[in-house]
């Protein structure tokens, strides 16, 4: 267990609360330099490499280093090696280090290293995420300005103490991310291994000697002889519909919840962090059945997917969803299950190859051709799907906890050792530091 400091004294700040006895507390532009970011004219920038790499924003930003999608003729604003890169504009806060000379945009800053050790730098801006969204305002999108981040106090230790915090932080964070990775490649594997179960049931059945027959749809493949090939549109009772075309505010736990496309991961599991509802009139038309399958039609997650199933209460949904409402001849599940597996995959990237934007409408997911075993094989397959995914969705909840654990600790630590409220120097006097 680490020990604490000998003796403690009030910060002031209430972000960093107590700090040790030698420290001191400074705002970043008496310690620091900031250099906010200024975005260049568009004609000047190309995708071809050529000329300086230029971020846009965080969505350039990767574990460490960030990794440029944009190259420019010149840039007002640079970003030197060993800079902390600090998005200033939502999500504010996301935190990376220049590898090289950046060119940068409105939506980051760098801040150099003057006095402040560099990696230690760079923990301190780890810390920095809540109180910059604390201050952070806009209507459109949330952002924080040059004076703000240069009026952010952070505490300041002895450039000696900053290196042995920072030398005693890259160990230990390497060791958490290292454990992350292998949690998370462990999670990726199970999903990977339920998805071939998955696909396996439902485009191949059950028997292993099943007589195939050819699906006639080239990205289906072979299916069993006796099973049937249906478009979406014969098995959806009325037509795909789309949801309502409302701005989701109301937080009124009375009211129908308004599920978007935000509101469910990719795993297709309803988020309970992201509530929002409509009045009765606006979602009447558009209330959910039990059964009801959601399909994203644009962005990023076209194509996810998510089933209405055993919600306690009432929901409607948004306009960038399309509803199919199974009929008699298809249950939910293995139509849901069906969104899950690779031949689906297939498919979208089949119509992705055929535009030029990612975007598939009621027309296109109308034509989706499924295999169709009989009502009671479908159940025979949803039953053997639930019983060997069962334990593998078991263990990938696990190990997301574990996951989700460790980078929580791992922010706890950085936060605990760069404001002194453990002392690092009997790990590093015991090794840790070499």
């Amino acid at each position: 267990m680490m020990k604490s400091y000998p003796i403690y004294k009030n910060s002031g700040i209430e972000w960093i609360g107590k700090i040790p006895k030698g420290w001191g507390v400074s705002r970043l532009k008496y310690i620091d330099k900031c250099v906010m970011g200024q975005s260049p004219e568009s004609e000047k920038c190309n995708k071809d490499g050529v000329g300086i790499p230029f971020l846009q924003g965080n969505a350039d930003f990767m574990t460490f280093n960030p990794v440029p999608s944009v190259w420019c003729e010149e840039a007002n604003k640079l970003a030197e090696p060993d800079d902390v890169l600090l998005s200033v504009r939502a999500p504010v806060g996301a935190v990376n280090i220049a590898d090289q000379v950046y060119g940068i945009g409105r939506g980051l800053c760098a801040i150099r290293a003057r006095q402040s050790h560099k990696r230690y730098l760079y923990f301190k801006a780890l810390c920095l995420l809540e109180e910059l969204n604390s201050i952070a305002t806009g209507s459109t999108y949330t952002a924080v300005s040059v004076e703000q981040v240069n009026n952010v106090f952070l505490p300041h230790p002895s450039y000696d103490e900053q290196g042995a915090i920072s030398d005693y932080l890259d160990h230990k964070t390497t060791q958490i991310d290292e454990l992350i990775a292998k949690k998370e490649r462990m999670i990726e594997l199970l999903k990977e291994e339920r998805t071939a179960i998955i696909n396996q049931a439902v485009t191949k059945g059950l028997g292993p000697k099943v007589e195939m027959k050819d699906s006639g749809v080239e990205w289906l493949g072979r299916v069993p002889k006796h099973w049937e090939v249906k478009r979406l549109k014969y098995l959806v009772q009325g037509k795909l519909e789309y949801g309502a075309n409302e701005v989701g505010e109301l937080d009124d736990i009375k009211m129908p919840r308004y599920i978007r496309i935000t509101d469910f991961d990719d795993d297709g599991n309803l988020r309970r962090d992201t509530f929002k509802s409509l009045p009765e009139s606006k979602a009447k038309e558009y209330l959910l059945q039990e059964g009801d399958v959601l399909f994203a039609r644009s962005g990023a997650t076209v194509g996810k997917t998510f089933q209405f199933k055993n919600y306690k209460g009432r929901a409607c949904f948004a306009g960038y969803l399309i509803r199919a409402r199974p009929n008699q001849k298809i249950l939910s599940d293995f139509l849901y299950y069906f969104t899950r597996s690779n031949a689906y995959e297939n498919w979208k990237n089949s119509i992705f190859n055929q535009a030029t934007i990612q975007n598939i409408g009621a027309d296109k997911y109308s034509i989706l051709t499924l295999p169709l075993p009989s009502a009671k094989e479908q159940k025979e397959i949803v039953n053997l799907i639930i019983a060997k995914c069962g334990s593998i969705d078991g263990i990938i909840f696990r190990a997301e906890q574990s996951v989700e654990f460790l980078k929580e600790y791992r922010t706890a630590l950085i936060s605990e050792a760069v404001t002194g409220k453990i002392d690092v120097s009997t790990a590093l006097n015991t090794g840790v530091r070499g």
